[in-house]
Parts: structure tokens; sequence; C-alpha cells
């Protein structure tokens, strides 16, 4: 049997790459900065002969450090990426929740405006809020990788686009906002991307007060399940969703090369 020939690579775009083998596509690749400033490739290769040109491809091209998200379960996947430089980072299981839970009362005190309901401005606020104690605390690098929107033309951590209160039910107590929950609208199964209380608000029971309400409303909907990634360091999260019969049926691991 005989080796394949190294493909060509040609730079398409400012993040993308393809690999042609006798102008037959045989793989391309594209890199994307989240919005915490860190730079996620990714790789699709119709043979292992066309992955390690496209990532050096990148790896000329792209700023270290550099970061990818594969299956746990990939033992090829992990190889190849590993043989580019890349050594794992963290973790995170990905989680499957029914919709079909009983209903929670929220605190005392404590009301949860529905999808769509809450003012943009206090939402914002809100929202501004929690990023500065997510980022005083663990940090977004423990955030799940790929819930977040894409941003490109920076090497510096970009702002959050304006929040779309469509995503968001939100917990309020004494006409302030003390809690969210954000969820991207994934066709037939969408993703929690988010649940977050201020930090002088926690273990009072809003956070399982609004991750039982969006369940409920999805439920109304016709929604049977949705989905969540957590890091494995995070047992709060995943006791949280235990608590609503979520499963584990995946695990991803964030790989990074320095």
């Amino acid at each position: 049997m005989y080796p394949q020939p190294e493909p060509r690579i040609t730079r398409t775009a400012e993040r993308q790459w393809q690999a042609l083998d006798d102008d037959r596509l045989v793989g391309d690749a594209e890199a994307w900065r989240r919005r915490d400033g860190r730079l996620f490739l990714a790789v699709d290769s119709w043979h292992d002969a066309a992955f390690a040109p496209l990532v050096n491809a990148m790896l000329s091209a792209l700023p270290s450090p550099l970061h990818t998200i594969v299956d746990a379960s990939d033992a090829h996947l992990n190889s190849l990426w590993e043989q580019a430089g890349f050594t794992p980072r963290r973790r995170e299981g990905e989680y499957v929740v029914p919709t079909d839970v009983d209903v929670l009362r929220p605190p005392s005190g404590v009301t949860i405006l529905p999808f769509g309901a809450a003012e943009p401005g206090p939402l914002e606020a809100l929202d501004r809020a929690v990023r500065a104690e997510v980022a005083a605390g663990i940090g977004w690098q423990e955030m799940p990788a790929e819930v977040l929107p894409r941003h490109d033309d920076s090497t510096e951590p970009v702002p959050p686009p304006p929040v779309d209160p469509s995503r968001y039910a939100v917990a309020v107590e004494a006409g302030q906002y003390v809690g969210l929950i954000r969820v991207a609208p994934v066709p037939r199964q969408p993703r929690i991307g988010l649940v977050a209380v201020r930090a002088g608000q926690q273990r009072r029971g809003i956070a399982r007060a609004l991750l039982g309400h969006v369940l409920e409303s999805l439920h109304r909907s016709g929604v049977p399940r949705a989905t969540a990634e957590i890091s494995e360091t995070n047992a709060a999260a995943a006791a949280l969703f235990r608590h609503f019969g979520a499963q584990r049926v995946a695990t991803n691991l964030e790989l990074v090369r320095h």
C-alpha cells in the first residue's frame, strides 16, 4: 500500500485553510477567537495525510497558545493533535437533561422572568457583573469552550455582544436582577450555555429554580431534552444538572499548544 501524497494547502481566508489533492478538496481547517481572547482550531480532513499539513499551516500563521476541542474517546484524533504538539488542558462532560421535571418554587422573595421578559439595561448590567465575578474567581478559561460565539480580528479579549433577552430567563429579588440562565436555540436540543447567580445570592436555590423554570418552559414548547457542557472540576454545576436527571453522554478534551 502506497502512502497518501501530501496535499497542497491553500489559505482561503484570514483564518481558513483547505487541503487539495489534484484540485480535489481533501480537508479544511479554521481558527476562531473566543471572547476571552483564546484561539481555537478545528480540522476536518478526509484522510490523515491532510491533517498534519493543515495543522502546520495554522501553526505557522497564528500566535501561540492555540487550543482545540476533541472527543476524549477518539484516541486516533487525540494522537494526531498530540503529534502536532498539543497537550491536554481540561476535560468537560457533555450532558443531556430531560425537560419533563417537577416545577420548583423559587426562594421567598425571588421571582423568575421568562425568556424575553427581562429589561435589556438591567440584564446587560447583570451580565457584566456576572462576568466580573467569574473573571475574579475561576476565570472564563474554565467555562465551556464551545458555548460562546466566535469573534475575530483581535489578539485581546473582546467585549461581549449586546445580550438578547429572548435567550435569557432572569431571577429578580427586591427589584434587582440577581441570577440568569442563557439558552442557545440549537435545533431539537437547545444548549444551556450559562447558569449564574450573583456571589452574594448563591446557595439559596436560585440556580436550581432558574434551571427548573427553563426546563419546564422547554417541555411546554415540545422540546424533550436539552444539553450542557460542564467542566469536570465544577462539581456544583454537575450536581445541579444531575438533580434534574441529567446524564453524561460524552467527554470533551481541550488541548493546548504553547
